[in-house]
């Protein structure tokens, strides 16, 4: 598994329907992309609490083929860069992943914890750790799934999890709207650690 993540932050006065108008007519586009485990199309708006708005896709791949043939193969990534511009594609290596009990339902809210893997540390124990606390974390009730990745280069480990709702969004972590989900791989990603 690979989590993909590029975000596009928007002028403050930004009209956000335009985003929203965009997900409706172009979102289902990706329903049926090979190799992808699942691409929520999130945003952020100022008008409901965000410092700012953003549009802020995020995407757990089944394969790196799948990923690389949307990037530069013609499968969708270019759309972004005609419409806004080549923005940083972030990037981790899966290490977990975890179905929650609102899986059956459609998510409608998202959040995003990032954190550094301490330096000094041999990172086996620290990402073991982080690997019950996922498991931990996926068993609350509105939780859709949840999945833990790390970039080994700057050795962040970030968790995105897919919320049935969301009453309250958790400390230190980014809130997003859910505005489209294609997931035409979701049932491939194996669940627990992954490796």
């Amino acid at each position: 598994m690979y989590a993909m993540q590029y975000q596009i932050t928007l002028p403050a006065d930004y009209d956000m329907e335009i985003i929203r108008h965009r997900v409706r007519t172009r979102g289902s586009a990706l329903d049926a992309f090979p190799g992808l485990g699942l691409k929520a199309y999130l945003i952020r708006e100022r008008e409901n609490g965000s410092p700012v708005n953003q549009y802020a896709p995020f995407y757990l791949w089944h394969s790196i083929d799948g990923m690389n043939r949307f990037l530069w193969g013609g499968g969708g990534f270019n759309g972004i860069v005609d419409d806004f511009g080549r923005p940083p594609v972030e990037h981790w290596t899966g290490v977990g992943y975890e179905r929650g009990p609102a899986f059956a339902s459609t998510p409608r809210a998202a959040t995003r914890r990032t954190q550094p893997v301490p330096s000094g540390i041999d990172p086996t124990p620290f990402v073991t750790r982080e690997l019950d606390t996922l498991r931990e974390h996926a068993s609350a009730p509105a939780v859709h799934s949840s999945a833990l990745a790390i970039d080994p280069r700057h050795w962040e480990l970030v968790r995105f999890t897919l919320w049935e709702r969301l009453a309250e969004r958790p400390e230190g972590e980014t809130g997003y709207e859910v505005l489209h989900l294609s997931s035409p791989h979701l049932a491939e990603l194996p669940t627990g650690r992954h490796w």
